[in-house]
């Protein structure tokens, strides 16, 4: 198997390399612009249209190969089989979920850590509770 990948791997690029050089050596419509404009005779603005010539069949026979060899590199990386501890992520069981460095165990959340109680907000009323949401961590430079 890995002789056919290598072995269309080489033909793509070897099509690849030719398809750039035809497509550089072909005589492009753009340079019969020249001649609409006083010289030559040219049918239409862009040259006349006949058969293709030599260099443009063999840049589509070129690109028929390219895009053969690309398909079939996809179809044959797509097909190998995988190894079974490859499989999806949903199907591995889930790590242990590590704690903060700073949590204490058994504390209550929004708890200040060191112990102390948070202080009751400006404008409350004494003898409640205060939620969760109103305890405000001390700053990570100040001593505990």
């Amino acid at each position: 198997m890995q002789m056919w990948l290598t072995l269309i791997l080489a033909v793509q690029l070897l099509s690849a390399l030719t398809m750039i050089l035809l497509v550089l050596l072909q005589h492009g419509k753009g340079a019969d612009m020249g001649a609409s404009f006083g010289g030559g005779s040219s049918g239409s603005l862009f040259g006349a249209s006949g058969s293709a010539n030599f260099l443009s069949r063999s840049t589509a026979a070129t690109a028929t190969v390219f895009f053969l060899c690309t398909l079939a590199l996809a179809y044959l990386g797509s097909s190998h089989t995988r190894p079974v501890e490859a499989g999806s992520v949903l199907d591995r069981p889930a790590g242990a979920a590590s704690a903060p460095a700073d949590a204490i165990p058994g504390a209550a959340p929004g708890a200040i850590p060191g112990g102390a109680a948070p202080a009751a907000a400006p404008g409350a009323i004494p003898g409640t509770a205060p939620a969760a949401s109103a305890a405000i961590p001390a700053p990570m430079g100040a001593p505990k």
